[in-house]
């Protein structure tokens, strides 16, 4: 029997579009795996403190991670990158001996490898080269990296163009939920 981690970082509650994208994404996976053991947590109504010296080492949030074969994580983009909420939570999976060593030679070695990270972004623009402000973009760019860190290549579901309107928010929103389709397939 296989485990998921959901993870929700939004703070809009049942507004999110991430968090709607990470139920989708939910139900696709535990259609196909009926068995399957979903951990939920929900970084906004039970937030973890900022990282200090005293929450280093083990912790809960590391040990449900690396407990789960697939991880779906809702991640708004909040003034161009993750909320705080997420980045704390990010913090304490981030764990040297853990999830990441590094070599005799002094590189960093992923040692998370093995479970699969579906990222739920949602953003209220549009971040690429063809709008001018991929500058701008440190959500999906900092995941990307971060997990790849820990030996991981995360998959992105992408809800652009939030804030542009009723008409741009739907087509985002559908695009995203063609994308959880193609996901599950």
């Amino acid at each position: 029997m296989s485990r998921i981690l959901r993870v929700d970082s939004s703070i809009t509650g049942e507004h999110s579009v991430s968090r709607q994208l990470t139920a989708h994404i939910l139900k696709q996976l535990t259609a196909a795996e009926p068995g399957a053991e979903v951990v939920e947590r929900d970084l906004t109504a039970d937030p973890l403190p900022h990282l200090t010296l005293e929450h280093l080492g083990p912790n809960a949030e590391l040990d449900a991670f690396m407990a789960a074969d697939t991880v779906v994580i809702g991640a708004p983009m909040y003034n161009f990158t993750v909320p705080t909420q997420l980045k704390a939570w990010l913090d304490r999976i981030v764990a040297n001996g853990t999830t990441f060593r590094y070599t005799a030679e002094g590189t960093p070695e992923g040692l998370a490898g093995g479970r699969r990270v579906i990222v739920a972004l949602s953003r209220g623009g549009f971040y690429g080269a063809e709008q001018g402000n991929a500058e701008f973009e440190h959500l999906e760019t900092y995941l990307r990296a971060i997990f790849a860190f820990v030996g991981i290549t995360p998959e992105f579901v992408r809800a652009d163009g939030l804030n542009l309107g009723a008409e741009a928010k739907s087509r985002g929103v559908e695009a995203a939920l063609g994308e959880v389709e193609r996901l599950a397939a």
